[in-house]
């Protein structure tokens, strides 16, 4: 086993000693032929999969991290780099790096991404690709029962839950519902509740997909790699479809869960 930082039992804020973190995932070897950046990898990575390490226990500083297990930050910084692209580790600025917690999202309620991430004390952030007014297709128009030549607003997002990309968002909403693209700002939801127009109900759709090349680019995954699409169809109280929601979740972040009731 690589010997472990000179400082020995530093004791870390909160009183925890350093040297107890290498003894609760396990050191590097000198034996593994793997570079030291995979090593712990591995090493974070098979504490988290064993619950050693828990959903938003925090990590020490990468600065000591490096002392402890007598290595370069630089490797270290590699090391939860790929954690955090495989969704395994989430950075909160100004906090430090955290071991994520999977995100369950509830099929019995009607939320908006950024009320789910706030009510698990998250911080959401919407990264836009695209912001658009146009004419509904054929196909929108059958989804949202809307004439053609109709006018719509398209919006497309990457969405985030402390830096971590979640998901790839594509709605489109009926014209009459926004007075315009802009109004949207950080919560879509929110922009159509000031309008009055805020979905009542919705019917979702969940089926598992593999991630399109431009798709992973833009979570940050492998390509190919499992998600999950939840295509959502909104409406008002009196009936009237007035969105229509594309999601591409990563398959590593979230969990759906749906309530289930005997039949009386």
């Amino acid at each position: 086993m690589l010997s472990p930082g000179s400082r020995g039992g530093a004791i870390l804020s909160g009183g925890v000693e350093l040297a107890m973190f290498s003894e609760k995932i396990g050191g590097l070897t000198g034996d593994d032929h793997a570079p030291l950046y995979k090593q712990l990898q591995r090493a974070l990575r098979e504490a988290i999969q064993a619950k050693v390490l828990s959903p938003d226990d925090a990590l020490p500083a990468e600065r000591d991290l490096a002392e402890e297990f007598n290595i370069s930050r630089i490797t270290v910084r590699k090391a939860l780099d790929g954690l955090v692209s495989e969704g395994l580790l989430t950075r909160r600025q100004g906090a430090g790096t955290f071991v994520a917690a999977r995100v369950e999202k509830s099929f019995s309620k009607l939320s908006s991404f950024t009320e789910d991430m706030i009510s698990r004390g998250r911080t959401p952030r919407s990264e836009w690709i695209s912001k658009a007014e146009g004419l509904v297709t054929p196909e929108e128009s059958l989804t949202l029962g809307l004439s053609p030549g109709t006018p719509v607003h398209r919006f497309a997002r990457i969405r985030y839950a402390d830096g971590a990309p979640m998901a790839v968002e594509y709605s489109t909403i009926a014209g009459f519902a926004l007075p315009s693209a802009e109004a949207v700002g950080v919560s879509l939801y929110e922009a159509l509740a000031a309008t009055g127009h805020r979905p009542a109900r919705a019917l979702q759709r969940l089926r598992a997909v593999l991630f399109t090349a431009e798709h992973a680019e833009l979570l940050g995954v492998p390509a190919r790699d499992a998600g999950l699409l939840i295509e959502r169809r909104g409406f008002l109280k009196d009936g009237r479809a007035v969105e229509v929601t594309q999601s591409y979740y990563r398959g590593d972040a979230y969990d759906f869960v749906a309530e289930l009731n005997a039949l009386s």
